[in-house]
């Protein structure tokens, strides 16, 4: 009976542990900074008759890290802004909007900088498969509905540089 009394003594002792900790856990909050836009070059959209749309400040996406984070966390991004991932070789890409907040239209660009393919209207937060149509090598996020009013079409090419 003492023994029965002692584990059950026991046992409450831990819920009751347990409750405290998480209770603990749950009343502090991370909070960090808004992640906010750094221009760190521009780029040029021209289409294949020759005319250019307006400047794009970009920010690149380069290293793995950057490659996998891309646009996630950003609550907002300005009409004339972008982020261009850049990659060591073309090939098939795939993109999703995991932890992403903005509606964006993705951009596949080849090799040469011509535009292969257009996912229009990324819907935010879906992590639903967005493929490239062919191999890429740069790849545009832009505000979603962009590429429609500029009218961009596969051959359009991109012409980028970085700051210096």
């Amino acid at each position: 009976m003492i023994r029965k009394s002692l584990s059950v003594l026991a046992l409450t002792f831990l819920i009751g542990m347990n409750s405290c900790e998480n209770t603990e856990k749950d009343s502090h909050t991370v909070t960090t900074e808004p992640i906010t836009f750094s221009e760190e070059g521009s780029l040029y959209l021209i289409r294949k008759e020759g005319d250019t749309l307006p400047k794009l400040a970009i920010e690149f996406a380069e290293t793995d890290y950057e490659h996998q984070t891309g646009l996630m966390y950003r609550k907002s991004m300005e009409k004339l802004q972008g982020m261009l991932f850049v990659y060591e070789d073309s090939r098939p890409r795939n993109f999703y909007m995991k932890n992403t907040y903005i509606p964006l239209d993705i951009l596949y660009f080849g090799e040469d900088s011509t535009l292969v393919s257009i996912q229009k209207d990324a819907k935010p937060l879906d992590e639903t498969s967005l493929p490239s149509e062919g191999p890429a090598q740069f790849i545009l996020e832009i505000n979603a509905g962009l590429s429609e009013e500029w009218e961009l079409d596969q051959g359009d090419r991109i012409y980028f540089y970085k700051n210096e």
